[in-house]
């Protein structure tokens, strides 16, 4: 399965989270997934916010439109963002 792939009014995306770093950051591919760096921690959903209004910010769309469809408790996560384009997301990390 691709990283980011299109599908309907958006993309899914396939991440693997990294919280408690230093900063926030987009990491590149790792094992078939994004790897996302989000300062964070991995308590009460706070890294899982933090990765949604992290993507929501840096592809310019409403915190609304990121949505983890698969991976709520994992470090491995599949998101879906409506409004955008696998291209658009790309370009973060390429």
């Amino acid at each position: 399965m691709p990283v980011v792939r299109d599908e309907g009014d958006g993309v899914w995306l396939s991440i693997r989270l990294a919280p408690r770093a230093s900063r926030d950051k987009i990491l590149g591919e790792h094992g078939g997934r994004l790897k996302i760096a989000v300062t964070s921690p991995p308590v009460d959903g706070e890294a899982n916010a933090h990765v949604i209004r992290f993507l929501a910010k840096s592809l310019g769309v409403a915190k609304s439109a990121v949505e983890i469809v698969r991976g709520q408790y994992s470090r491995e996560k599949d998101i879906h963002i409506a409004g955008v384009r696998a291209a658009d997301v790309e370009k973060l990390w390429r």
